[in-house]
């Protein structure tokens, strides 16, 4: 019998591990080059697209609960199922349970909103000299496509990152009863590691906000925690994205309350956007300074009169709605910026 030869299964090893590093990392944006190209604002077509997702799970929510003879009053509205429907549709995925769907989603955006949205080839950005050996998750990828929501530049991976990390984070806080600064610390790591430094060479801030944001908006959708910006007076009138309500005919027709789920309020990014959002004001940070030396001498390039931010007064609204939440989710330029 021949030995076994265990290079070519380590071979396979490594390119099984690096499918998986590239399928689960973020794609990311170039924020620099397109800011003097005017973009139609995609803010609505957004808005619909996610509020037509998250009816369409509720309603597959409230079917997989329609046995209204055999269930009992205290059965219906079952969080764990609004939870799994609501994020199958949101990622158009059937298997949005088993893992991170942030980069699926991304790609799902570029080709909905592409007449709203520019695409940047990674030739002609402003991370173009960054190799593979410093970045191969960039190269495999290329960036994602770049939209004005309600005149902030954002990538349109920030929306994947909203809903699959805040996904993260909310089932951290929510399921595994952790604090959500041990949530932020996980989202900081993972910018050190798969999603950032380890396979694209850049740190991004935006990232970070927007998992931050993705956090509130699941909160929101049954109002578990309290949200952290808000003051108590907003707080007690902040409506759910999804109430239970009782159907009033079923119940008096099988004698038991009969619950379903219904939308509460419709959701509209503007609750969660700002300019933290957009890597011109909430710049990028590189793994060495050969990286960041590349990245540079492109962007003086492009605008010799350009820095980051690019709007101090963004950065110093974004400081005072984060407040003690600034230090974790902002560049140390938009921490000072005045």
């Amino acid at each position: 019998m021949k030995p076994i030869s265990f290079i070519p299964l380590l071979c396979l090893g490594f390119i099984l591990q690096l499918f998986f590093v590239v399928g689960v990392s973020g794609a990311e944006v170039d924020s620099i080059t397109v800011r003097s190209v005017e973009l139609e604002n995609a803010i609505n077509e957004l808005n619909y697209l996610i509020n037509k997702r998250i009816r369409a799970g509720v309603v597959n929510a409230n079917d997989r609960q329609n046995d209204f003879k055999r269930l009992e009053s205290d059965q219906f509205c079952d969080e764990e199922i609004l939870y799994d429907e609501l994020r199958k549709s949101l990622f158009q995925s059937l298997t949005a349970s088993f893992g991170l769907k942030g980069y699926s989603l991304d790609v799902q955006l570029r080709e909905l909103l592409t007449a709203k949205s520019y695409n940047l080839p990674l030739r002609d950005s402003i991370y173009r000299d960054i190799d593979y050996i410093e970045g191969f998750s960039l190269n495999l990828k290329e960036l994602t496509h770049v939209v004005n929501l309600d005149g902030q530049l954002v990538g349109l991976d920030k929306i994947g990152h909203f809903f699959a990390e805040g996904w993260e984070y909310f089932e951290l806080t929510r399921f595994k009863d952790q604090p959500l600064l041990s949530a932020m610390q996980w989202g900081i790591a993972q910018e050190e590691g798969t999603f950032g430094l380890a396979t694209t060479g850049i740190f991004s801030y935006g990232d970070l906000v927007a998992n931050f944001n993705g956090w509130r908006f699941w909160n929101r959708v049954r109002k578990y925690h309290p949200d952290p910006l808000q003051n108590a007076v907003s707080r007690f009138f902040s409506i759910p994205y999804v109430k239970c309500a009782t159907r009033i005919k079923d119940s008096f027709m099988y004698k038991k309350r009969v619950k379903e789920w219904r939308i509460g309020i419709p959701f509209d990014l503007r609750n969660y956007l700002d300019s933290a959002w957009d890597e011109g004001n909430n710049c990028s940070s590189y793994k060495d300074p050969i990286i960041e030396d590349k990245v540079m001498r492109r962007i003086s390039a492009i605008d010799p009169e350009h820095s980051c931010p690019a709007e101090p007064s963004a950065c110093r609204e974004s400081r005072e709605k984060y407040g003690a939440f600034a230090r974790y989710l902002l560049h140390p330029n938009c921490l000072t910026a005045e």
